[in-house]
């Protein structure tokens, strides 16, 4: 009898089990995007005139809006507010409709997004992260308390919530307009990127890093200064590559882009990753 009731444990044991990994579908393509305010989203959402989302572009959920009835945690349709309750449209919007469109049917895009507007790469940096949440100003708190006063963990968190359905193919960033001047931003990124890969155990070269320019020179960009340091990325993180923001269109404070920037570079992302994809 205890043979039989043994046996009957190891086969629930085995289905479970079975049950579990058939629930990531490979074809379920996960990008994790994190950054400041413009990978937060600084245009308006009424500005976009390309309404409705594709239907496989998903969003999980990285804090709980009670207007927007969406819980942490749980997946959505891919219609922005993409970040907080309250934040804007931004390139990932754009990323995600762009790599939908491009890819066969049968593969769903999914977002994981956690950005901090004004933030320096520090927020996410685990060496300097507590003194940097310590020392926050009083305008970025709301937005630290919504990510449990630690973002970098709370993205670690919902990446793996979201690997638990899918495989993550890529990592975005646009950051750098806070860091602007700093030569040691590169290895500060290299650092995050590295914890990403190590916590979430991932194959880094198979899961590039694609980071995004700050509004361009020729945009008469506040910090496009930065773009040169930048552009030094591939040269710490091999499987780096850098987005161009020459000709996305800017805002009037040049800090940030328009919805219609936002679209271009977007979509510029989606075009580099694609060929990564098909490599």
């Amino acid at each position: 009898m205890k043979n039989k009731y043994l046996i009957t444990l190891i086969i629930i044991a085995g289905a479970t089990l079975n049950s579990f990994s058939q629930q990531v579908n490979k074809n379920f393509h996960i990008y994790l995007c994190f950054g400041q305010s413009n990978m937060e989203g600084h245009a308006r959402v009424e500005t976009d005139t390309n309404l409705p989302v594709n239907k496989r572009v998903k969003l999980l959920q990285a804090v709980s809006c009670e207007d927007l009835k969406r819980e942490q945690g749980d997946w959505y349709d891919a219609i922005a507010p993409l970040v907080r309750c309250n934040t804007g449209l931004g390139p990932a919007d754009y990323f995600g409709r762009a790599m939908a469109n491009s890819l066969p049917d049968s593969v769903t895009i999914g977002i994981v997004n956690v950005a901090v507007g004004g933030c320096k790469i520090e927020l996410f940096h685990k060496k300097y992260s507590e003194s940097y949440i310590n020392t926050a100003p009083d305008w970025m708190v709301s937005a630290l308390k919504a990510y449990g006063n630690n973002p970098y963990q709370r993205l670690i968190e919902m990446a793996k919530v979201a690997q638990q359905s899918g495989v993550i193919k890529g990592i975005l960033l646009h950051q750098g307009e806070s860091n602007t001047g700093d030569t040691s931003w590169p290895q500060k990124v290299k650092d995050v990127y590295g914890d990403l890969i190590q916590d979430l155990n991932l194959n880094p070269s198979k899961v590039p890093l694609l980071a995004g320019e700050v509004v361009h020179a020729e945009q008469n960009g506040v910090c496009a200064g930065m773009n040169e340091i930048i552009g030094q990325l591939p040269g710490f993180i091999p499987n780096a590559h850098v987005i161009s923001s020459k000709g996305c269109e800017a805002g009037p404070d040049r800090l940030h882009f328009t919805a219609v920037g936002y679209k271009e570079l977007g979509n510029r992302y989606a075009s580099k990753m694609l060929t990564l994809l098909t490599n």
